[in-house]
């Protein structure tokens, strides 16, 4: 796959909530990091599909669309940057999730990924489903 068609296969994950979806697109010990999430690293494939399984399962929010802002480019061929923004509706409430993906793709599969949300869209999801 290429870094486009894993981007793409990423955010159809995240519409439809699929953990399964999104477990596949990574590496058997790929790594998904959350600098300022103060969430633990996810090691591994099976690792990702279980936390986002148990995420995904539990959230109030239902995304209705992922919209790609912009994917640059780096200077290392495997690295790749995606600006993106998750609308989601918690209770009624539409929230917009701005975000960011650095992704590590080797041989088709994401190796190395670091995922920066909006903290402050974060807290008006748990606030809205209070």
């Amino acid at each position: 796959m290429s870094i486009e068609e894993i981007v793409a296969a990423f955010h159809r994950a995240m519409l439809h909530k699929s953990a399964d979806e999104l477990a596949g697109l990574y590496a058997e010990d790929g790594l998904h990091e959350f600098p300022f999430g103060g969430l633990p690293p996810l090691k591994g494939r099976e690792e990702v599909r279980a936390a986002y399984r148990v995420s995904w399962s539990e959230t109030p929010a239902e995304v209705e669309r992922v919209r790609l802002v912009a994917l640059h480019a780096t200077a290392d061929p495997e690295v790749v940057v995606v600006e993106q923004q998750t609308d989601v509706t918690v209770a009624g409430n539409p929230i917009t999730v701005p975000g960011l993906l650095v992704l590590r793709v080797r041989d088709g599969q994401i190796t190395h990924t670091r995922d920066y949300m909006d903290a402050a869209a974060i807290g008006r999801i748990r606030a809205a489903a209070a």
